[in-house]
């Protein structure tokens, strides 16, 4: 059996024209002389470099395609029919609406979330609605990297952010509607740390915290970006860009004089920090005051794992989100998204692993977030019981930015009169269709009537996940989160069973 997703692929709109491919390899197992290169390699044979990232990216939301061998689908919930847990044991208090969600991120300044999910890091598409949804249902969101990047306005002196006004905005979208619980969380790559993103964000725009990425599931390295011409080439290296081939060299210079310049690349540098740079970099932070520290990291090397935990031990850093291989992106590598690093179940069971042993030597680990492809309640709850104690939350990334666009379009249509048809049976208006408008209205009063309908659908999509955890709980009568566990799962594979004994 293979696991090879093939070479035919929506994130290129390419296609293999037999039903009968070579299951190593993808290729069609007939591949024919004047076949004009409908699959990446045909793709490749013309685009080249370029086709090492999907054509069809920008205003789409892109995932891993590969079917992997082990996942949350090999567990089924437990149940149980005795008593209760977390509530006294009366009929009348053990019902699904009396499960306690509310969990408490963070160690120096605690962090209050409803419900046990964060929004991971993201800046494209409908983020408004994202930002604005993530406040309502009271979670944690993160402004993906690359934020100063689309500022028209920002301005720069000696290498260092001067003027980001683009960045309250992105924060008003969440701040608008906060209600004392999550956070709304700039993110800061390598670069964006060098340039003192997160100096600006605290002292010129209130952030409270701030988000430090070592990678993501679908993104280990740094984007890539192929340049227009030598003078665009030129002009990133000036504004302080890692450029291949070098502008500057005067063998290069010389070349594109001639018409003979290769293309260029600009490409953003990974990060290189340690525990001498970021303990201290933290610590002077907080003193410009701010208040909470998150990590982004993902599948890397179990050493590498290790390491990001010590460091956010010794830090006192709040949050570490781990992204399993499955998640996605906007703009990654096709096979980095497909065939690097370590799936979600198996990296849970990795950190779980590792934050045991470092918890025997003492050490006061941060709360821990998995992330990496989850969509619906049943997820969540599987990797809340794996993954506890240790897994505080679970990020919901597409599914929510999934959320927020559909439930936009959804009311596009109805302000044309045209209501999609599937919808049709629900109702024939925004006060009918969107059936949790009324919770809106008790906790913001009736100028939720006004609230957009993106950030509605992101309210009323956490309001379900909500609601499922719920009767899950309640059916091992659990009626607190903070006391589920493996024993809440049915392994219904050997590999998904020896997960479960380790823990």
């Amino acid at each position: 059996m293979s696991f090879h997703p093939g070479i035919a692929s929506s994130f290129n709109e390419t296609k293999t024209r037999s039903h009968s491919l070579s299951p190593q390899s993808g290729m069609c197992a007939f591949c024919a002389a004047d076949c004009p290169g409908t699959c990446e390699i045909g793709l490749s044979a013309v685009l080249g470099a370029q086709s090492v990232y999907p054509t069809t990216t920008g205003n789409n939301q892109i995932a891993s395609e590969k079917d992997y061998p082990l996942d949350y689908s090999h567990f089924n919930i437990n149940g149980r029919v005795f008593g209760a847990r977390g509530i006294p044991a009366e009929a009348d208090q053990a019902a699904i609406f009396n499960v306690r969600l509310e969990r408490t991120l963070g160690r120096r300044h605690p962090v209050k979330i409803a419900l046990p999910v964060l929004l991971p890091a993201l800046l494209k598409m409908n983020w408004q609605d994202y930002f604005a949804g993530a406040a309502m249902a009271g979670v944690c969101c993160v402004i993906g990297e690359g934020s100063p990047s689309k500022d028209p306005a920002l301005k720069m002196r000696n290498g260092k952010i001067a003027e980001f006004p683009y960045l309250n905005e992105i924060m008003d979208a969440f701040r608008r509607y906060y209600r004392g619980y999550g956070q709304i969380v700039p993110q800061a790559n390598f670069e964006e740390d060098a340039q003192g993103l997160p100096e600006y964000a605290v002292s010129n725009c209130g952030a409270e915290a701030i988000e430090f990425k070592f990678g993501q599931s679908a993104k280990g390295t740094q984007p890539v970006t192929r340049l227009k011409d030598y003078a665009a080439a030129l002009q990133k290296k000036e504004a302080g860009a890692l450029v291949h081939p070098d502008p500057a060299d005067p063998a290069v210079r010389a070349a594109a004089e001639r018409g003979e310049a290769p293309n260029f690349y600009v490409y953003g540098r990974l990060p290189m920090w340690d525990e001498d740079y970021l303990i201290p970099r933290i610590a002077r932070l907080r003193d410009m005051g701010l208040k909470n520290v998150y990590f982004k990291m993902t599948g890397f090397d179990p050493v590498d794992i290790e390491r990001v935990l010590r460091i956010a031990a010794a830090a006192e850093v709040d949050v570490v989100t781990f992204d399993g291989a499955g998640g996605g992106s906007g703009y990654s590598p096709c096979k980095m998204m497909n065939e690097w690093g370590l799936p979600t179940v198996p990296l849970q069971s990795v950190v779980c692993s590792i934050a045991r042993r470092l918890g025997r030597e003492g050490l006061e680990l941060p709360s821990l977030v998995i992330a990496g492809g989850f969509a619906t309640e049943d997820q969540v709850f599987k990797a809340l019981a794996l993954g506890a104690p240790y897994f505080q939350a679970v990020g919901l990334c597409r599914a929510a930015m999934a959320a927020a666009n559909s439930a936009k379009k959804v009311s596009e249509q109805i302000e044309a009169g045209n209501i999609p048809a599937h919808l049709r049976k629900f109702g024939d208006s925004r006060e009918t269709l969107f059936a949790d408008l009324p919770d809106l209205r008790h906790l913001y009063g009736k100028q939720a009537d006004s609230f957009s309908s993106g950030a509605v659908g992101v309210f009323s999509y956490l309001n379900r996940i909500a609601m499922g955890l719920r009767h899950f709980a309640a059916l091992n009568r659990k009626f607190d989160v903070n006391l589920l566990g493996p024993d809440d799962l049915i392994p219904l594979t050997r590999e998904a069973g020896e997960l479960v004994r380790e823990r």
